[in-house]
């Protein structure tokens, strides 16, 4: 937390300052796995899934821009996670984003965009996955193909960032099932160690600590039942 956004909380709480503080250095300085550009970006996705679109977003903006993040970047991170998060809550994120960098006076976004495939046909999702969803609802399947074939084409995130950015979603709603092991799977599959995915779980408390012990829990059982081990 920068000195300017310190001094703001604490003057609206010395002590809540004080605690924040406190908490900000487990999460910031002692999570050694995790990019700093990878936490602004998950702080980001938290910012988006709990609506905590003013003071939290602006300061994770403001430190986006000091460790990679661009305004393009923000905005690649908004229409990727806003099948999860749902496009309102992504819509309501951009929007206020916006004003952000014109009441701060940052550089906005490029324009830069990505292909979207939207009248294409087939996904990237694994094929047992496609499957076992058609098999519940063929529609919701053909509506999870879209969602993912429009996102194929994007490359300002790295396949690890995706992947990080959907498990925090999933920890923060509490999908901690079929979603969350197709995540956690990309992740280990884009070269995360068992030790860094455990690592974002562990970060995603700052935002709801009972959800992040909770998701801990799941993702210690899935690991026993692949045989997953830490390094």
């Amino acid at each position: 937390m920068n000195f300017s956004t310190t001094a703001q909380v604490k003057a609206l709480d010395p002590v809540f300052a004080e605690m924040s503080a406190a908490t900000d250095h487990a999460v910031w300085e002692e999570i050694p796995e995790l990019t700093m550009r990878e936490k602004v970006l998950l702080s980001v996705v938290a910012d988006v899934c709990q609506q905590t679109l003013g003071l939290p977003l602006e300061l994770h903006v403001t430190m986006g821009l000091e460790h990679g993040v661009s305004a393009d970047d923000l905005r690649e991170l908004l229409r990727f996670i806003s099948y999860d998060s749902g496009y309102p809550a992504a819509l309501a994120a951009l929007a206020r984003l916006t004003e952000i960098e014109r009441e701060r006076g940052l550089a906005g976004p490029t324009g830069e965009g990505h292909p979207i495939d939207a009248g294409g046909s087939g996904s990237p999702i694994p094929a047992p996955t496609r499957q076992a969803v058609r098999n519940l609802d063929a529609r919701f399947a053909d509506y999870m193909d879209l969602q993912s074939r429009m996102r194929a084409g994007m490359r300002r995130l790295s396949v690890r960032e995706r992947a990080f950015a959907t498990m925090t979603v999933d920890v923060l709603y509490q999908t901690l099932e079929e979603s969350f092991r197709v995540h956690v799977t990309r992740a280990l599959s884009a070269g995360a160690t068992p030790d860094d995915v455990r690592a974002v779980v562990r970060f995603s408390a700052r935002f709801g600590m009972t959800k992040a012990w909770r998701g801990l829990r799941v993702l210690e059982a899935l690991f026993t039942e692949t045989g997953t081990v830490f390094a």
